[in-house]
């Protein structure tokens, strides 16, 4: 009943959409200015006409074939389309690195969430994300957004008047790419911006993975990229409120945000932080006197696979916002490897002084860090300043990951808050600091000049004149002379806090009030493969052929002394009282006429000693006598939960 209510709500959801298209259709279109940097005025608003077939781009008639400017367009058109391919691969990588680092009961229903995010996050986005993000037009989303598609097809957008100025809030044209949305240059920027769509919301699957119910993630995941993510990503790439932060206030060039540090990874961590704060931990990650359980990764080599998968779709990601022709892609990708590589090496090297050891799980998450990091400066900064980021961003993570883990108490296997949300912040405000003026002039349609004598000034207009030696400025940051921008970057970061964290808690509210978020303890412990999905990860053999094998072994009769040698691992048993513990093990070690326990039989070999409810053991895998053992007494003792942690004795 249900999971009928929350499909019924989505439906909803989509009728209430569509309507709002058609209503939004009857308002006057807003005259689009000239995006930064383009050299065509818009056209009037009844002249532009939607081109599917590729002859135009936007309303303005192609040059004839061969013309080396039709040439540079295709060119430019194609650099983000394959850069857009880059960005859907990336959820390969994340769901390797998501399911190496968690346990492997669960692995099919981790991957399973990662493809389907894909899934969701584009047709969520088709139906009315980029109406909502960009139906009011198409801006500085990145220089190559504004070099195709961008000339006037698409400029409703909802707006309120504050201070004398108007404040942009949504688009409301181009749902479902209809109208004047079905443009060839149109259409390649949908497919590029849906890529990033899918990576916002991936961010939560790993923070909330081993306990959250399939069909809850479905909903949340086409909610948040349908319409939450939208709205955001409009007041920064879709000319909206944070964008014009510098045209109407002065404050730098607006909120700047080249490929998504904020937009993107910044907005995934906080609402995975949401989540997991609801969800609550994992069972047995917390002792019941506070203490912090290590639940192990399963799988080192697919996740560390995984990580060298995001970096490589990361050149994508960043590079992917500057058209072919845009020769400042250069430092863009430069800026990306170096960060990433500084990252990484800040992680091993803090590692080394923390424990002695560089745990190659930190080592990936520093990478990815330094990628989170420079995702926002990477377009504004020196190659220099790209490795102080990283090398900022590998240490950072480290930090962030053990105060969420072991003061916050929040329970993220895969340290995704820390990773995208705290270095998401730390990209932006970078950008504030770092940004060194060569690059992004007129930039949200902000105007700075540096005067003769180095002074900075802002012009709420670009003039008409200006005195001999003056030069206009691009992005520019604290550190090279403009505390506006820093300012400006905050106010962006802080937007995002509560519009994402404030969002987010309603769905998973509203989720859980209909399906409910977290799935039961009792499917917790089994694994979420099979009750969620159906399907074991890995089948390392035939269970038919395994039962065969097991029949003629002879039951072993009740151990009564230990074996010989000591005891190197306990495994604690906590949820069953002493005295059951000893009995159901006692009736397990006697004679019966049916085959044993599959799993009893795995355990027997290393057992040595039942001392309270501590099962001692010798050699063997602690995580699998672990797991084997959990399962075992669940099945036998029912009407509780019992959950098994390793410990030393």
């Amino acid at each position: 009943m249900r999971q009928s209510l929350a499909l019924v709500l989505l439906g909803a959801v989509a009728l209430v959409l569509l309507s709002a298209q058609c209503c939004f259709a009857q308002q006057p279109a807003r005259q689009q200015s000239p995006s930064p940097g383009s050299t065509n005025a818009a056209a009037p608003v009844s002249a532009p006409k939607p081109d599917p077939a590729g002859e135009n781009t936007g309303n303005s008639p192609l040059p004839a074939s061969g013309n080396p400017d039709r040439d540079q367009i295709a060119i430019n058109m194609v650099w983000v389309l394959f850069a857009g391919f880059l960005v859907m691969f990336m959820q390969a990588g994340f769901a390797m690195v998501e399911t190496g680092l968690i346990r492997s009961r669960n692995v099919s229903h981790t991957t399973a969430m990662n493809l389907m995010m894909y899934s969701i996050a584009v047709l969520g986005f088709w139906l009315c994300g980029f109406a909502l993000m960009f139906g009011g037009g198409i801006f500085n989303a990145g220089s190559a957004l504004s070099s195709f598609g961008n000339t006037g097809l698409l400029n409703k957008e909802a707006t309120i008047s504050l201070f004398g100025h108007e404040f942009g809030i949504f688009g409301h044209e181009g749902f479902m790419l209809t109208g004047r949305a079905s443009d060839v240059g149109v259409l390649t920027i949908f497919l590029f911006q849906s890529a990033l769509a899918s990576t916002m919301a991936t961010v939560t699957t790993g923070a909330m993975t081993e306990r959250w119910k399939f069909l809850a993630f479905v909903s949340f995941g086409a909610l948040m990229t349908a319409l939450v993510y939208p709205v955001l990503g409009n007041w920064v790439w879709g000319g909206g409120w944070l964008s014009r932060l510098g045209a109407n206030f002065g404050l730098g060039h607006g909120h700047v945000d080249f490929a998504g540090s904020s937009v993107v990874h910044m907005a995934g961590g906080v609402a995975a932080a949401v989540g997991c704060w609801m969800l609550g931990p994992r069972i047995g990650k917390y002792g019941r006197n506070g203490s912090v359980n290590v639940l192990i990764a399963h799988n080192a080599p697919m996740y560390m696979l995984g990580t060298l998968i995001l970096a490589f779709g990361w050149f994508g990601f960043t590079g992917g916002h500057c058209v072919a022709g845009d020769l400042n892609v250069g430092r863009v990708a430069t800026n990306t490897a170096l960060a990433s590589a500084g990252g990484a090496v800040a992680s091993m090297l803090y590692l080394w002084r923390l424990y002695k050891k560089p745990d190659p799980s930190f080592i990936c998450n520093g990478l990815l860090a330094g990628l989170v990091a420079i995702s926002a400066p990477c377009a504004f900064v020196t190659p220099t300043a790209a490795v102080f980021i990283g090398l900022v961003a590998g240490v950072l993570v480290v930090g962030s990951v053990l105060f969420i883990e072991r003061v916050l108490k929040l329970d993220d296997p895969v340290g995704a808050i820390s990773v995208h949300g705290v270095n998401g912040a730390w990209g932006i405000l970078a950008l504030g600091l770092f940004a060194d003026g060569t690059y992004g002039q007129g930039w949200n349609d902000a105007h700075w000049y540096r005067l003769p004598g180095g002074v900075l000034k802002w012009f709420a207009e670009k003039p008409a004149s200006l005195p001999t030696g003056a030069t206009e400025q691009g992005v520019t940051g604290l550190f090279y002379g403009s505390a506006s921008q820093l300012l400006a970057e905050c106010i962006g970061m802080a937007s995002v806090l509560i519009w994402i964290g404030l969002a987010s808690f309603v769905l998973f509210f509203l989720i859980e009030r209909l399906i409910g978020n977290r799935v039961s303890m009792a499917t917790e412990m089994q694994g979420l493969d099979i009750p969620e999905l159906g399907v074991l990860g890995y089948v390392n053999e035939d269970p038919k052929q395994t039962a065969r094998s097991h029949a003629p072994i002879v039951e072993p009769r009740r151990a009564v002394a230990p074996k010989i040698g000591p005891a190197q691992f306990s495994i604690i048993i906590e949820g069953a009282e002493v005295a059951q513990l000893q009995a159901v093990w006692s009736a397990l070690c006697q004679p019966s006429d049916g085959p044993a326990d599959g799993d009893f039989l795995a355990i027997y070999p290393q057992f040595t000693t039942l001392k309270g409810n501590h099962f001692r053991f010798r050699e063997g895998d602690p995580e699998e006598l672990r797991v084997r053992l959990e399962r075992l007494l669940n099945s036998r003792l029912t009407g509780r939960t019992i959950f098994a942690r390793i410990g030393h004795d």
